[in-house]
């Protein structure tokens, strides 16, 4: 069985989903399931709203492709907008997804709720790190007089917590304290220190410097740079939204409002030690063996015909699809005047 993960990668620093997908594919490479050509792959993978327009196509050339739907938001939550584009993403699933694997259970549910997401085949595995990079290895002890946070976020979209991190730079106890923030940001620290984007090797080093991750994303499926984080041996103080509370488990707190988080930083300081002893591994070994088990369940009841890969009204789902991207397009052009 072969594999193509169908999205456009980027090198350098970059979103969580493309970070992860690289690292997906390194692990299929090393086991020798990856194909490069679409055409000689069994299955291919599409994430979330990438590609579909070319997923459609393919799939009506080759009908015998499984075809499996990585899937996070709903995006509408995540933004606060572009509805259509979880519309796009039924239209696609409905057409030719054999399998869906959710980032999250709250992202499962969510997308069940508001948009009635189903494929025959469903699963949850949350995403992993490359753990050759993201590590807890050399971290060392911590021996600098203030406790030191951090948080990182490629999209300066206000959503990802750039109101609590505006909170922290006005109200942390910077006697204490110091914070470091790195990505892209939408305002000007005046006591946070920002680093801008750096790439993967470059970010482990940076967050094995630092002793507590503080994320506040709201509606945050399955957020990478928490992972990332923990990863490296970081404790976490987690906004109580989207999926990190699944992550975050016993390896940390949650916050409901900016009044809790002060508190909540502080506990983790205090109980510092007793924390670092329980963070997880996020093995991409692991949860690529997942995504290979669930993909090979899926070819082999096609196999044994208990089930046949599906294909839909392809043709309405493209039209209905170039429809809605027009349609988001003129909305996103609106919304910016």
């Amino acid at each position: 069985m072969k594999i193509n993960i169908c999205y456009n990668f980027q090198d350098g620093p970059w979103g969580g989903g493309n970070q992860f997908l690289k690292a997906l594919k390194k692990y299929f490479e090393k086991n020798s399931i990856y194909e490069e050509e679409l055409k000689k792959a069994d299955v291919l993978i599409f994430n979330s709203h990438h590609n579909l327009i070319q997923g459609l196509k393919i799939k009506n050339k080759y009908p015998e492709k499984i075809i499996i739907l990585r899937l996070d938001g709903p995006v509408s939550l995540i933004r606060g907008k572009d509805k259509e584009i979880d519309k796009i993403i039924k239209l696609f699933s409905d057409a030719v997804v054999d399998g869906i694997i959710y980032q999250s259970n709250w992202s499962k549910n969510e997308n069940k709720k508001n948009f009635n997401f189903e494929a025959p085949y469903e699963t949850t595995i949350i995403n992993a790190v490359d753990d050759k990079i993201f590590n807890s290895l050399n971290r060392g002890v911590k021996s600098h007089k203030k406790i030191r946070l951090i948080s990182t976020s490629w999209s300066p979209n206000w959503r990802k917590g750039f109101k609590i991190y505006e909170f922290l730079d006005k109200n942390l106890d910077f006697s204490k304290y110091e914070m470091t923030f790195v990505g892209n940001s939408p305002i000007k620290f005046n006591n946070i220190k920002h680093i801008k984007p750096v790439s993967s090797q470059t970010l482990a080093k940076i967050l094995k410097a630092h002793d507590i991750f503080i994320t506040a994303s709201a509606k945050d499926p399955c957020s990478n740079s928490l992972i990332e984080a923990m990863s490296c041996g970081l404790p976490a103080v987690g906004y109580n939204d989207g999926g990190h509370k699944e992550i975050i488990n016993s390896n940390g707190v949650t916050f409901n409002n900016k009044g809790e988080l002060l508190n909540k930083i502080k506990k983790i300081s205090i109980e510092y030690n007793n924390y670092i002893k329980k963070i997880p591994s996020y093995s991409i070994d692991d949860v690529g063996k997942q995504y290979y088990n669930f993909i090979k369940r899926i070819k082999n009841e096609i196999f044994e015909k208990k089930y046949f890969s599906k294909k839909e009204n392809i043709y309405i789902a493209y039209y209905k699809i170039i429809f809605l991207k027009i349609k988001n397009a003129f909305t996103n052009k609106l919304w910016t005047k």
